[in-house]
């Protein structure tokens, strides 16, 4: 089944919006290019949802907008109501690489965003916080290993705890298990789903891969080569918490196929 990105909440979700954007378009008058065209998204609460599109699209364009870091040519962006006119405290991101301090350990990159906003005495007091999201992540005792001593998987889990650590209202995902071999890529999705689903966050996720997107999303947007626009939304419903074995059913290869099909006929472009 398919719906308009500007649906209702998926089921199980609380309907109430968390993140809107409104006839978002981008363009770069220097190099004549237009990135994005009438994009329209709504993000409801505790929900997971993914855009994914050829390389140029403007996914990664759109991420930046979302974060604050880029602003749109026209149209509005708007969190819990109020507009994203910069890089927001309540909005967490995740890029491809973890970025961790290497002259921190693993405990003090946690609470930099902390120490940074607020000074020491406040990432002080969240210490707790911190000790909670390193147990809920796997990483209980690595509390004062440093970066190089980390795998890559571990050091992405840090950068998850880092990201959650000031409980943003909406998280951006920019393929961030992307440098991750496969299994422990899928690993890693399994352990975002569950993080997701215990801190009832907003996510999203911008991808390459349609079976990750199938696999962790509750909505999956396709985008249109550039200029981007969302051209479908797929709703997956498949039950949570989401499990690998079901990478294996008709029902979630039928999604992949049908998303498959839409990106091979250009996305309607």
């Amino acid at each position: 089944m398919t719906l308009s990105a500007q649906a209702t909440a998926p089921a199980g979700h609380s309907p109430r919006p968390v993140y809107q954007l409104h006839g978002v378009n981008k363009s770069y008058a220097q190099r004549n290019v237009v990135a994005l065209s009438n994009v329209n998204l709504t993000l409801h609460q505790g929900s997971f949802s993914s855009v994914i599109g050829s390389s140029g699209c403007g996914k990664s364009t759109l991420l930046k907008i979302m974060a604050g870091l880029q602003s749109p040519s026209e149209g509005s962006v708007m969190l819990d109501g109020k507009p994203v006119l910069g890089p927001r405290e309540d909005i967490g991101m995740m890029f491809q690489q973890a970025t961790l301090l290497p002259w921190l350990t693993t405990l003090e990159n946690i609470l930099l965003p902390i120490e940074i906003r607020s000074g020491r005495h406040s990432a002080r007091a969240a210490l707790d916080k911190a000790h909670t999201l390193l147990e809920l992540v796997g990483l209980k005792g690595f509390e004062a290993v440093y970066p190089g001593e980390l795998s890559g998987g571990m050091a992405q889990r840090a950068a998850i705890c880092r990201m959650l650590i000031g409980e943003p209202k909406v998280i951006l995902l920019d393929e961030p298990f992307s440098a991750l071999d496969e299994i422990n890529r899928d690993f890693m999705n399994m352990e975002l789903q569950r993080i997701c689903l215990q801190a009832n966050a907003t996510a999203f996720l911008v991808t390459h891969s349609i079976a990750e997107a199938v696999i962790l999303s509750d909505v999956v947007h396709v985008m249109s080569p550039r200029p981007g626009r969302f051209v479908e939304a797929f709703e997956i419903d498949l039950l949570r918490p989401r499990t690998l074995d079901m990478m294996t059913t008709p029902e979630f290869g039928a999604y992949v196929h049908r998303i498959r099909d839409l990106l091979g006929k250009g996305a309607l472009s």
